[in-house]
């Protein structure tokens, strides 16, 4: 898997096509297609195909040629693409401060009480391990 450090952050559309692949491992274009046809409003599959090989070209995927359907599979970690973006994210809209962060997230309708409770159970053990 590559580091992304360097890297230029997925757009939306290839973050849609790598949710894919992380969750169901290499796949052909027609899985990751349907796939997301089920999550958004139809698209082209030939969109789709343009945009695997994109990725590909761009190093965001491989692809294994050696049977008759090619298989996609991410070359990206799921959990440094993520770090990244969280981090770019909390630096251009709270000024890189996480309690920021935090505060604007928990002060939304989105947060449930069991959400809330599993924060306060996360940061109960994070002072532990402190």
């Amino acid at each position: 898997m590559k580091d992304t450090t360097n890297q230029t952050i997925p757009t939306k559309t290839e973050m849609d096509v790598l949710q894919v692949l992380w969750k169901h491992g290499p796949s052909t274009v027609r899985f990751v297609h349907d796939k997301l046809n089920e999550q958004k409003d139809a698209v082209i599959y030939t969109s789709t195909l343009k945009l695997m090989q994109v990725m590909k070209e761009k190093g965001m995927l491989d692809r294994d040629e050696t049977h008759m359907k090619h298989i996609y599979r991410a070359t990206l970690e799921e959990g440094k693409v993520k770090v990244n973006m969280l981090g770019r994210f909390v630096d251009s809209m709270y000024d890189g401060s996480a309690s920021n962060l935090m505060v604007a997230l928990l002060g939304s309708d989105k947060t449930s009480d069991k959400e809330l409770q599993k924060i306060k159970e996360l940061l109960n053990n994070f002072d532990k391990g402190k």
